[in-house]
């Protein structure tokens, strides 16, 4: 699974010399919480609503509303801009994704091709993806199976599901401490029932 499957192609960007006020309003208006900045077309920073609190006047200062909107009005988004952006590639993997995001403690990044922004994957798009992966969208009962964490387990599980005309329709692993694993599966058919006495049978152990 790759970035370019969960990536939003259609990305709204601010200009370097853009104002904050403007781009407040932007971030409302599309209700985003960051905006890339392009500079001729090159990506040169990325500006996020907690950039903006924090160099917005605080609602304790002694300046008059007039001096607010003039200051809001005429500071340049390229004053607050994060100039060192993190970014990925189309092809980059989803788990590579998260894990720059969580090393750099962001949540997002700009996809860039060739030079070019072609778009943006966000925190909430890597949520999304994770959610396909355990196959919390996919149809059919969601079984666990834990075993112990040895060859032949996956070839097993197939042969019995496939005895019981049983279809995956999406499987997920997790490795335990003790060398034992466990495996999410979404199935569906008839016999999903007998399928799992059956597994219990053979020394599987099976949650719902």
């Amino acid at each position: 699974m790759y970035v370019e499957q969960f990536m939003t192609s259609q990305v709204f960007t601010v200009g370097p010399e853009d104002n904050i006020a403007d781009t407040i309003a932007l971030m409302r208006e599309k209700k985003i919480n960051r905006l890339p900045v392009l500079d001729k077309g090159k990506l040169v920073g990325i500006v996020t609503d907690g950039d903006l609190r924090e160099v917005s006047p605080s609602p304790a200062t002694t300046l008059s509303i007039f001096e607010l909107n003039y200051l809001v009005a005429k500071t340049p988004i390229k004053e607050i801009a994060v100039k060192k952006v993190i970014t990925c590639g189309p092809k980059t993997t989803i788990e590579e994704a998260a894990l720059l995001m969580r090393d750099h403690e962001i949540g997002a990044l700009p996809v860039v091709e060739g030079g070019k922004l072609v778009g943006i994957i966000t925190e909430s798009d890597i949520f999304d993806a994770f959610l396909d992966i355990m196959g919390f969208r996919s149809p059919g009962q969601r079984v666990v199976i834990e075993t112990k964490d040895e060859m032949g387990v996956m070839s097993d599980l197939a042969s019995t599901m496939k005895d019981f005309d049983v279809n995956i329709s999406s499987l997920a692993v997790y490795h335990l401490k003790s060398n034992k694993v466990q495996i999410l599966a979404r199935l569906s058919g008839e016999a999903i029932g007998e399928l799992k006495k059956s597994l219990g049978d053979k020394g599987y152990t099976i949650y719902n």
